[in-house]
C-alpha cells in the first residue's frame, strides 16, 4: 500500500483543512463537501484524512463492522458471540463514479436464493465504510440511481437490498467526504443538504506559498516514505489533538443565547428545514472543543455559519454559494445576548429613539421581509418603442437597418426573468446518461421486457427466468419443491426511464436581434431553457453568430451556471451570418459524437430566421440546415420574430432542418398554445 501524503504538510487550504478536522471531531457534524477547482489538494486532503481518525474496535470476523459493545441484532452476520472486540485503524472507502448499484449496496447470489432459498450476500461499499469514511470524488457526476441509495443510507443509517422478494439489512453510518469541481455541473439539492459542511478552494496565488507546494510535492514523489516519515511527529500531534477534543466535546456547553444567534443566523438566510441549525450547533460546539474550550462562543457560531449555511440558503441555481458576511455579522449582533439581558429576554435590538411607543410596523426586530438583492430586476426600455432593430417589412436576405443594427456592437442588456417552460425531447429511444428528458433504456425505471444477460445479472426478471427454467425441470431431475435454475435460464429486466441529452443552443446575436427589449426576452427564453437543462441533468453548449463569423461561447459542459454566466454577457450587433451559426452547431456536435457517442444532441436554435452577408444568405442557411437533418439531428427553432408584419423565415428554417418552430410565448409551460413533446414531428408532417 502506497504511502499517503501527511495531513500536515499540505499548505495553505485554511478551511478545508478544518471542515475535516472537525468532522474527525465530531462525526456527528454530518461529512463535509469540497468544491474548487483542479489541483487544489482536495482529494490529497481527503485521503490523508483518514491516518488521523481514531482507531475503531470491531467484531472479530464480522463483515459489517459491528461494535462489540453494541453489537447490530439485524447484522448479517449476527448472532454475535461475546468476544473482545479487535482494534483497527477506520477505513475510508472509495466510491468511483463508474460503479454499478451492486459494487454499492452489495449483491444477492439470485441463483442461490431462487434454487436453495439461501441468503448468499456480498457486502457492498457501504458496509465497508461503516463507522469508517466514504469518499466520492466527483460526486456531482455520480449517477443518479447512487445518490438516490446514498441519501437513504444517510438518512437512515442502514442498507437495504431487497431482489424478488429477499430482503438483507445492515448498519451503513459513516462519514460523507465529496469532492467536485463546480465547472462540471452542480449537485443535486437533496444530496447537497445532506453534506454538513461545504468548503470552497482555490490555488494559491502567492508566488511563495505556491513554490513550497510545488517543492513539497516533489520532495513527496521522491522518497514517500521518508518525507511521510520528516512529519511523523506534527500527525502524532494532531492526532492527539483530535483525542482530546472528542475527550473535551461531552463537555461543552451551548448556552440559550448561542442558540438563539443559530436560529436567527439561520431564519436570516432563509435555509430550508432545520437540519441547518442542528448542524451550526454540533459545528460550533465542535470548534469550541478544537480549541480547548468548554464553552461556545458567538466567534464560534460565525465560524460554524461561514461552513454549514452557504450550500444551504435559498439561491438561483446559477448563483455562485457563499453568504453576504455583512449580514451575517448584523444578525449575529442583533441575536446576541445583553449585559442586562434576564431569561433570555432582550430589548428591541433597534429602539425607538424618540421613547414613542407607536411603531407602524407591528413588532420591532426582524418581523419584516428581508429585501430581494435580485428579484427584481426589470429589463431595459426598448429604444423608440420599437422591439426590433429591423423593419418588419424587411425583404429576405437585406441588410439589417442602418445605424444600429449594422454599426457598433451594442452593450449587454440583463435578461428578462426566466419561466418554466415546454419539455423539448429527442424522438426515439437512447442509451445515454441517466437525467431527465428524452426516453431511454436504462437500469432504473419501468419494466418493458426481458433479455439474455450481458455480463454480470443485476435486475432479475423473475417471471422470464422461471419461464425459461420450467420446461427443463424433468430433465434436470427435480424432485424437491425448489425449482432447478440454471444460470442460462436467468433473464434481465429491460427497463425505460430518462436520459440527459446533450442541448446545443444556438443564439443570433445579430443587429436584428439588438433591440434592448427583444433581447432581453430573448435573453430570459434562453436562460429559461437553461433551467430546464439544469434540472434535467443535460450537458450544454453554446454557439453564437453576429457579424462575420459563428463562435463557440462555451464547449459542452455539464455546467450550466457557466452557460447562463456567458449568456449575461452576451454582446450583439452587426450582420446575420445565420449558416456560419449552423455550421460551427455542427463541427461541435460531430466532435461530440466521437468522444460521448451514447448522448444524443438537441439543437436549439434561438433566431428571427433572418440571414445577411455574403452571396446567398438564405440559401446558405438552408443548405447548412439540410446537413443537420441528414445526420437525424433533432432540432427545434425558437422564432424570435415580433411585429405585426412577419416574414415566416424562423418556419422554413425550422423546415430545413426537420424540426419544429416555436414561439417565444408557446415555449411557456403555461402557455396556451400547445408545443409537441418531439421536436421532430413536424418535420415528419411536413
Amino acid at each position: 500500500m502506497s504511502t499517503p501524503y501527511p495531513f500536515t504538510a499540505i499548505v495553505g487550504q485554511d478551511d478545508l483543512r478544518l471542515g475535516l478536522l472537525l468532522n474527525a471531531v465530531s462525526p456527528a457534524v454530518g461529512g463535509v463537501l469540497v468544491r474548487g477547482e483542479k489541483g487544489t489538494a482536495k482529494s490529497t486532503a481527503v485521503r490523508a484524512l483518514a491516518a488521523l481518525v481514531p482507531e475503531v474496535s470491531v467484531v472479530p470476523g464480522c463483515r459489517f463492522s459491528c461494535d462489540p459493545l453494541s453489537p447490530d441484532p439485524a447484522c448479517p452476520d449476527a448472532p454475535h458471540a461475546e468476544a473482545a472486540g479487535v482494534s483497527r485503524a477506520a477505513r475510508t472507502v472509495e466510491l468511483p463514479v463508474g460503479a454499478s448499484e451492486d459494487r454499492l449496496v452489495g449483491a444477492l447470489d439470485i441463483e442461490r436464493a431462487l434454487s436453495e432459498g439461501v441468503k448468499a450476500f456480498e457486502p457492498g461499499l457501504l458496509a465497508d465504510a461503516h463507522r469508517g469514511i466514504l469518499y466520492v470524488d466527483e460526486v456531482n457526476l455520480l449517477h443518479d440511481h447512487l445518490v438516490d441509495l446514498l441519501l437513504d443510507a444517510a438518512a437512515m443509517g442502514a442498507s437495504y437490498v431487497e431482489r424478488e422478494g429477499v430482503s438483507v439489512r445492515h448498519a451503513a453510518r459513516f462519514l460523507l467526504v465529496g469532492t467536485m469541481n463546480p465547472e462540471e455541473g452542480e449537485l443535486r439539492p437533496q444530496l447537497l443538504d445532506r453534506f454538513g459542511l461545504t468548503v470552497e478552494v482555490a490555488a494559491s496565488r502567492d508566488t511563495d506559498e505556491r513554490v513550497e507546494v510545488v517543492r513539497r510535492r516533489l520532495a513527496y514523489d521522491d522518497d514517500p516514505e521518508g518525507f511521510a516519515a520528516r512529519w511523523a511527529g506534527e500527525e502524532s500531534a494532531l492526532r492527539k489533538r483530535i483525542a482530546a477534543a472528542r475527550a473535551l466535546l461531552p463537555r461543552v456547553v451551548l448556552g440559550d443565547g448561542v442558540l438563539r444567534q443559530i436560529a436567527a443566523t439561520c431564519a436570516a438566510f432563509e435555509v430550508d428545514g432545520m437540519r441547518a441549525d442542528i448542524v451550526m450547533a454540533r459545528t460550533a460546539t465542535a470548534l469550541a472543543a478544537w480549541a480547548g474550550r468548554e464553552e461556545v462562543t458567538a466567534d464560534d457560531v460565525r465560524q460554524a455559519a461561514l461552513l454549514a449555511l452557504p450550500h444551504r440558503r435559498r439561491r438561483n441555481p446559477f448563483d455562485a454559494p457563499g453568504l453576504d458576511e455583512d449580514k451575517l455579522d448584523q444578525t449575529l449582533d442583533e441575536a446576541a445576548p445583553r449585559e442586562n439581558d434576564d431569561d433570555g429576554d432582550r430589548p428591541d435590538p433597534d429602539p425607538d429613539p424618540d421613547g414613542g411607543g407607536n411603531d407602524d410596523g407591528g413588532g420591532g426586530g426582524g418581523g419584516g421581509v428581508p429585501p430581494q438583492a435580485d428579484g427584481d430586476r426589470t429589463p431595459p426600455q426598448g429604444e423608440g418603442g420599437n422591439d426590433s432593430d429591423t423593419p418588419a417589412g424587411a425583404p429576405e436576405g437585406s441588410p439589417d437597418a442602418p445605424g444600429r443594427s449594422t454599426g457598433a456592437e451594442q452593450q449587454p442588456v440583463a435578461s428578462a426573468e426566466p419561466f418554466r417552460t415546454k419539455m423539448l425531447s429527442v424522438p426515439g429511444l437512447g442509451e445515454g446518461a441517466a437525467g431527465r428528458r428524452s426516453r431511454a433504456r436504462t437500469e432504473h425505471g419501468r419494466t418493458t421486457g426481458a433479455r439474455r444477460p450481458q455480463g454480470s445479472l443485476t435486475k432479475l426478471h423473475l417471471a422470464a427466468t422461471v419461464q425459461a427454467a420450467a420446461p427443463h425441470q424433468r430433465a434436470r431431475g427435480r424432485s424437491g419443491r425448489g425449482l432447478v435454475v440454471r444460470r442460462d435460464d436467468l433473464r434481465q429486466a429491460t427497463r425505460e426511464g430518462r436520459e440527459g441529452n446533450l442541448v446545443l443552443f444556438v443564439v443570433d446575436a445579430s443587429g436584428s436581434m439588438a433591440a434592448r427589449q427583444r433581447m432581453s426576452a430573448v435573453k430570459g427564453a434562453v436562460l429559461s431553457l437553461l433551467l430546464d437543462a439544469y434540472q434535467r441533468r443535460d450537458k450544454v453548449g453554446l454557439v453564437t453568430f453576429r457579424g462575420k463569423e459563428a463562435e463557440v461561447v462555451l464547449p459542452p459542459t455539464s455546467s450550466v451556471d457557466a452557460a447562463a454566466s456567458r449568456l449575461e454577457s452576451l454582446p450583439t450587433g452587426g450582420r446575420t451570418p445565420l449558416a456560419a451559426g449552423l455550421l460551427k452547431a455542427h463541427d461541435v456536435l460531430r466532435v461530440e459524437r466521437l468522444r460521448d457517442p451514447s448522448r444524443r444532441p438537441l439543437l436549439v436554435v434561438v433566431t428571427d430566421g433572418r440571414a445577411t452577408g455574403g452571396p446567398e444568405p438564405v440559401a446558405l442557411a438552408g443548405r447548412a440546415g439540410r446537413l443537420h437533418r441528414s445526420e437525424g439531428t433533432a432540432s427545434v427553432v425558437v422564432d424570435c420574430e415580433s411585429g405585426y408584419v412577419r416574414l415566416g423565415l424562423a418556419g422554413e428554417l425550422a423546415r430545413e432542418l426537420g424540426g419544429a418552430a416555436v414561439t417565444l410565448d408557446e415555449l411557456r409551460a403555461d402557455s396556451i398554445a400547445g408545443l409537441v413533446k418531439d421536436v421532430t414531428a413536424a418535420g415528419r408532417a411536413a
